[in-house]
């Protein structure tokens, strides 16, 4: 395919500045700066395991808390992700994937349907992993999966070590991102859906 899917967005409110320049069929390279550390520790491994391209840059209120500029960053990369995929057609439109991280396991399964729906299953022993609110992790997803229009099921199904059940999910989201906006080379021209829309 020839198609350029990428895309550049950028939010900016009261609370936060964000700009996100996304490049879907990239090779996993990534330069991010969110002022939330561990924040930017998941959104490398987001882009080095879905083989996209992020650049990613944000400042915000971090002197309150993490939580506007998490939850920004997830909407302004959704945003930047569903606009990037262009009309969809020819994608393999479903992914999932597991992803273990030594006693964590993870599973992820996406549709880019076109229609907003998240659940999250993950019980973390912790509120806090240093300075970041596991909380956020929900935040994230939320912000993205309303501004992508996608629907996404993610179960952490085993582990005891929070920061290996949020670096699991990431990663078992990374890959099932990879499958789901690949091609389907018998399918190019066509969307994966009866209904002619997605």
């Amino acid at each position: 395919m020839s198609i350029k899917r990428t895309n550049l967005q950028s939010r900016q409110t009261n609370e936060t500045q964000v700009s996100v320049d996304i490049k879907l069929d990239g090779t996993g390279l990534s330069d991010i700066d969110t002022s939330v550390p561990f924040l930017d520790h998941m959104l490398e491994q987001l882009s080095k395991h879905s083989g996209i391209d992020l650049k990613i840059k944000a400042t915000g209120d971090n002197h309150i808390d993490d939580h506007h500029s998490v939850e920004d960053i997830g909407i302004t990369l959704g945003q930047a992700f569903v606009n990037a995929l262009g009309d969809k057609k020819g994608i393999n439109r479903f992914g999932s994937f597991y992803a273990p991280l030594d006693e964590s396991l993870s599973r992820v399964v996406i549709d880019l349907s076109g229609r907003p729906y998240l659940d999250l299953n993950v019980n973390f022993k912790s509120a806090k992993l240093g300075t970041f609110d596991t909380q956020l992790v929900y935040e994230f997803f939320q912000g993205f999966v309303n501004n992508s229009a996608i629907t996404l099921h993610i179960d952490n199904l085993k582990g005891t070590n929070d920061h290996h059940k949020i670096e699991s999910i990431f990663k078992a989201f990374a890959r099932a991102v990879k499958i789901a906006i690949s091609f389907d080379s018998k399918n190019l021209n066509s969307l994966p859906s009866t209904k002619g829309v997605l």
